[in-house]
């Protein structure tokens, strides 16, 4: 698949980086119920991305990588972002500094909460790079209508039928295949589909499978992955909008986490959702989605892990995680000039259970039955004043949140069950309003467009951060060894964000620099859990010390401040050759006391030339991190040191509708460990015990793509 950045008209909006139609576009388009306007969009296709009807720079030299089964790898290419690398099919998305629920994840649009309590399965965990068609990334600042998130939002869309304009039932296919060596994997899939101009019906399915990967100095033994997903969808147009409905199922089986004490065993999720888009009058437009995740999970330190914990060790976690979510929004006026009101509402349950497989007296519920519940409403404007553009919005959201009585088994020791009965004798409720407002303004020339954004922004904290009253390591994807302890007295984060810019584009240039200053009032941090740590005085501590950690973190309210620049640009010297990039740098600070911010990725550069002929395109990219000296010593966290790798890659088109492409990643053979990289669990494995993952070695990659 081809990695193609498209740049819109609306970037002129001051805000997009990328936006592109579908890759089976040549059908017609889904009607979308909002634009793309203010956001970046990596499109993942086999073709170039076809011009919009509004003026459009479109970059048709391709770049190619080999496209790794975990989607959130190719999202961090965005300016501005990062990986945390917490195994094959579990990173998430660093934006600009911020990571996990902080910035909000969906899929084909939808919205859920994650099953694993250490965020195994973030968003992107059910978006298979395979299937991916693109990648929307909200940039800096995600719009109000979008939902509540302390920064961006990023939304995967996966291959989908799109409509023809005949009558006449046109089939359409996309397939892909991929060998990659490094880790003995490969990937399969596609999407399958009939469609006329009134009616279309489409199939995906893939499987992708993996071994340990290998570096220069041996296997990163833990590192395997499997995984299922399929899926059917179909819509039906009715005058100018269209009834939608789609289900799919994501089945993991075992895969590893070298970060986290568990492996995964499965995940089996399944999604549903459907509704209305499109125009009910004349510049009246109407979205409504309904939709519904069941996650079913399971994770051990037996099946996967080397060696095997003891059975006095030996942990078997079960975890759902049902969401419910209901939006509808009405929108007056056309796409440059309209009024949009909205509301949401999201409703969550989860429920974990701790077990000891070879013990059936020993359980603990320690998330019991909890729940969270969010009701929100919106207004967005976007209009005009003389030649200043601009769109602003606010919205206010009413959360609440419950836990219930934890079960404990006859052979747990006294230490949790004391912690149980605190926890049962607390309150377990916590309701937050929130308000948010974000405005936009642009002011748009022939080849510079300056641009301005100012966002009061808010999170309420989670489920985890509140009810974990179990000392865990559970932290949502944090993976550095600390056990924490929930807070049911936080309140929500309050961001404030500015951020300004300015969009240069001609025949030969595109370039778009940002600076952004984010402050962050009742930032939620793992602090000391009091002020003697490792004092064995409180049954927290002496369970933490139980469970090997004697100096355990409490989520509590602090203060930051994030800020930075990135940029990224296109430079197009000749008809045929290419030069493209990003780069990006962040500082994350503590306001309250004198430290970082824990798990911030250091300065980056990303760069590529493609050379096209024909049908042939030849390039090479290279991807160099600086050193990263300023470490969270709360978080006993580890200076990270710079490197820099290159690949190359080819891409030959057959036809118009097969294409075979090929490369070599890390062609040096660099031994290197990215900053953001968790830190490996596995005592069987040539990476040491609690060393950051290393990146994989020199390895060759093939794949063949078509469409029609």
């Amino acid at each position: 698949m081809i990695f193609t950045r498209t740049f819109r008209a609306s970037l002129l909006a001051g805000c997009t980086f990328a936006v592109a139609p579908p890759a089976l576009a040549e059908h017609g388009a889904t009607p979308q119920t909002r634009e793309d306007a203010l956001t970046d969009t990596i499109i993942v296709t086999a073709r170039k991305a076809l011009r919009e009807n509004i003026a459009s720079d479109a970059i048709a030299a391709p770049r190619q990588i080999a496209l790794p089964a975990d989607a959130a790898a190719i999202a961090a290419r965005v300016a501005g972002g990062d990986i945390f690398g917490n195994g094959a099919l579990s990173g998430q998305l660093s934006y600009r500094g911020l990571a996990g629920e902080r910035v909000l994840g969906r899929v084909n649009g939808q919205r859920f909460a994650t099953g694993g309590p250490n965020a195994m399965d973030p968003p992107l965990h059910y978006a298979p790079a395979i299937l991916v068609e693109r990648i929307d990334v909200a940039r800096g600042v995600a719009p109000v209508a979008e939902g509540p998130s302390l920064g961006g939002a990023i939304n995967a869309q996966l291959a989908e039928a799109q409509f023809t304009t005949g009558t006449t039932a046109t089939p359409q296919l996309r397939a892909a295949s991929q060998y990659r060596s490094v880790d003995n994997s490969y990937a399969t899939g596609g999407l399958a589909a009939l469609a006329t101009d009134r009616w279309r019906i489409g199939l995906i399915a893939s499987r992708e499978q993996g071994e340990d990967y290998r570096f220069p100095a041996g296997t990163a033994v833990g590192t395997l992955f499997e995984r299922n997903l399929y899926g059917v969808h179909a819509g039906y147009r009715t005058g100018t909008g269209e009834l939608f409905l789609e289900y799919r199922r994501s089945e993991t089986d075992p895969s590893g986490n070298p970060p986290f004490a568990l492996d995964m065993v499965y995940f089996d999720t399944d999604f549903v959702q459907g509704g209305f888009r499109g125009e009910i009058a004349e510049d009246v437009s109407l979205n409504l989605r309904l939709g519904h995740v069941a996650v079913r999970h399971l994770m051990d330190n037996q099946t996967l892990r080397q060696p095997r914990a003891t059975p006095a060790q030996a942990r078997a976690t079960f975890a759902d995680a049902d969401t419910v979510t209901v939006e509808a929004a009405l929108r007056f006026g056309k796409p440059a000039r309209y009024l949009e009101l909205g509301a949401d509402a999201e409703l969550t349950d989860r429920f974990v259970t701790i077990t000891n497989p070879t013990n059936p007296a020993f359980f603990i519920d320690s998330q019991p039955n909890v729940t969270a519940e969010r009701v929100g409403t919106y207004l967005q404007w976007r209009g005009q004043a003389g030649g200043l553009q601009f769109e602003a919005g606010a919205r206010l959201d009413r959360t609440r949140q419950t836990a219930g009585i934890p079960q404990l088994g006859a052979a747990v020791p006294m230490g949790p069950r004391t912690l149980a009965s605190q926890f049962i004798a607390s309150g377990r409720e916590a309701t937050d309003t929130t308000v948010d407002a974000v405005i936009r303004a642009w002011l748009p020339g022939e080849s510079v467009t300056p641009r301005v954004t100012l966002a009061r922004k808010t999170r309420v904290p989670s489920v985890l951060e509140r009810f974990a009253w179990l000392p865990t390591e559970a932290s949502f994807g944090l993976a550095d060894g600390n056990i924490y302890v929930g807070n049911q007295s936080l309140r929500p984060e309050v961001a404030y964000i500015a951020e300004a810019g300015l969009d240069l584009g001609n025949d030969w240039l595109t370039l778009r620099p940002t600076l952004f200053y984010r402050r962050v009032e009742d930032f939620i941090q793992g602090t000391p859990f009091d002020t003697t740590p490792g004092v064995l005085n409180t049954p927290v501590e002496m369970v933490a010390a139980a469970n090997g950690d004697a100096t355990p973190l409490m989520f509590r309210n602090t203060s930051a401040e994030l800020y930075g620049a990135d940029v990224d640009f296109v430079i197009r010297p000749s008809a045929r050759l290419e030069l493209a990039g990003t780069a990006s740098f962040v500082r994350g600070t503590r306001r309250d006391i004198d430290d970082d911010l824990y798990r911030i990725p250091p300065a980056n550069l990303r760069l590529s030339a493609t050379w096209t002929s024909g049908r042939l395109a030849l390039g090479t990219e290279l991807f160099a991190a600086a050193d990263q000296p300023k470490v969270s010593r709360t978080n006993d966290e580890q200076r990270g040191e710079g490197f820099a790798i290159v690949g190359l890659f080819a891409r030959y088109g057959l036809n118009d509708s097969l294409a075979l492409e090929a490369g070599i990643e890390n062609l040096l053979d660099e031994l290197y460990a990215p900053h953001l990289a968790g830190r490996s669990r596995v005592g069987a494995s040539d990476v040491a015990l609690l060393e950051r993952l290393p990146g994989p070695g020199r390895g060759v990659w093939t794949r063949l793509t078509t469409r029609f």
